[in-house]
């Protein structure tokens, strides 16, 4: 992975880069930013850089033998480790034993949701950890020679998914590694990281993605139009993962239009018999595909808002979501739009955390129920 393959980010490439260049290479950094920014991409490439032979001033070379190796993710002194879980096929995991689909996904996206990962794996219904066993392998790996680079360079992606029990045998590592070892952290949220890890980091934050970025990108590595490009990369707010979802899965976004519209009609009317029925449905979907519902429905809370103050150039829904916000969005106003996006926002985490559904769902609705009765007070809306 080349500087120049991450999307955007130029102010971070550039302090990446001049660490290198001044030789004060943080030995544990931690790459934090939200999904799609980039932050696994950066790490990789920054990983490169450190161990090309023959870098350039502002890049890898992309030729020598180690960035060859790196290009596949195959380098003797690049390890990994992620959050897995036991599968059929490997009932005792541990990180090695996914080596190669991780390769293979990672190598032709880096810019992959922790969703993506579990479906590859084939555990989207459990929760993924990084476990004691992996945490042992660091410290077994680490404890040898680098095979070929001055450095030996542990990825560990998502740190949020570490098992309590397993993080107090990296803490001494961490805090005193062997020479010449550097930790790269990849995560999205830094509250679910354990502070004792965070405070023996240098933290690397990644912003979203800047929209001019984002949409040359797309036009640029998956042939998308100008035109679709840039309202696609207005509508993922800056999320390259987003942004690809988007534009591939017609399916899924007419899906989480439809059950939006549905739920919001419930609530409004407080249906609770149709309600509890509509509940049923969703919680028997996966945990993956409630969690890309509950985004959905962020970005409809913010169109409304939107919408019903007339900040129009921001406003990006068309067809019958657009019939469906017009009639809507006078229900989302300055007394109600925080709530509704804390409580979306915390349904979405507490998803990823093995919330029961179907209990999640339900007091999700009747706390909605309650904020589309409230009105306005702040602002008279301008005819």
């Amino acid at each position: 992975m080349l500087f120049s393959e991450v999307i955007g980010q130029e102010a971070v490439k550039q302090r990446l880069i001049s660490t290198v260049s001044d030789n004060r290479i943080s030995h544990a950094q931690l790459f934090l930013g939200p999904e799609g920014s980039g932050n696994l991409a950066m790490a990789i490439a920054y990983a490169q850089f450190i161990s090309c032979t023959t870098r350039l001033e502002t890049d890898s070379c992309g030729s020598c033998p180690s960035c060859l190796k790196y290009q596949k993710l195959a380098h003797p002194d690049l390890h990994f480790i992620y959050p897995i879980n036991s599968t059929k096929e490997v009932p005792k995991p541990r990180s090695a034993k996914f080596i190669e689909k991780w390769r293979g996904i990672v190598t032709k996206n880096a810019y992959l949701s922790l969703g993506q990962w579990y479906m590859e794996i084939g555990i989207e219904n459990k929760q993924g950890l990084i476990n004691a066993e992996d945490c042992n392998d660091i410290i077994k790996r680490l404890s040898l020679k680098s095979f070929e680079s001055e450095y030996k360079v542990m990825i560990i992606w998502r740190p949020e998914r570490m098992f309590h029990a397993a993080a107090p045998k990296l803490l001494k590592i961490l805090e005193e590694p062997p020479a010449k070892t550097l930790f790269l952290l990849v995560g999205e949220n830094q509250e679910q990281i354990l502070k004792t890890i965070v405070s023996r980091t240098q933290i690397v934050k990644l912003k979203r993605i800047e929209e001019e970025d984002l949409s040359a990108a797309l036009t640029r590595n998956n042939g998308i139009l100008e035109t679709e490009a840039r309202h696609l990369a207005i509508q993922s707010a800056g999320n390259y993962t987003e942004a690809l979802r988007l534009s591939e899965s017609n399916e899924t976004r007419d899906f989480n239009s439809e059950q939006f519209q549905v739920w919001m009609r419930h609530c409004f009317k407080s249906d609770w018999i149709q309600a509890t029925e509509w509940i049923d449905h969703v919680a028997k979907l996966g945990r993956e595909r409630q969690k890309n519902f509950l985004q959905y429905c962020i970005g409809m809370i913010r169109q409304s808002m939107l919408l019903n103050y007339r900040i129009r150039e921001l406003v990006n829904v068309e067809g019958n979501d657009l019939s469906f916000v017009k009639n809507f969005a006078p229900f989302v106003h300055a007394g109600n739009c925080v709530q509704f996006a804390e409580l979306l926002n915390t349904a979405h985490l507490n998803i990823e955390r093995n919330a029961n559904p179907k209990i999640l769902f339900l007091d999700l609705s009747m706390k909605i129920a309650e904020l589309l009765k409230q009105k306005s007070h702040t602002h008279e809306r301008q005819e």
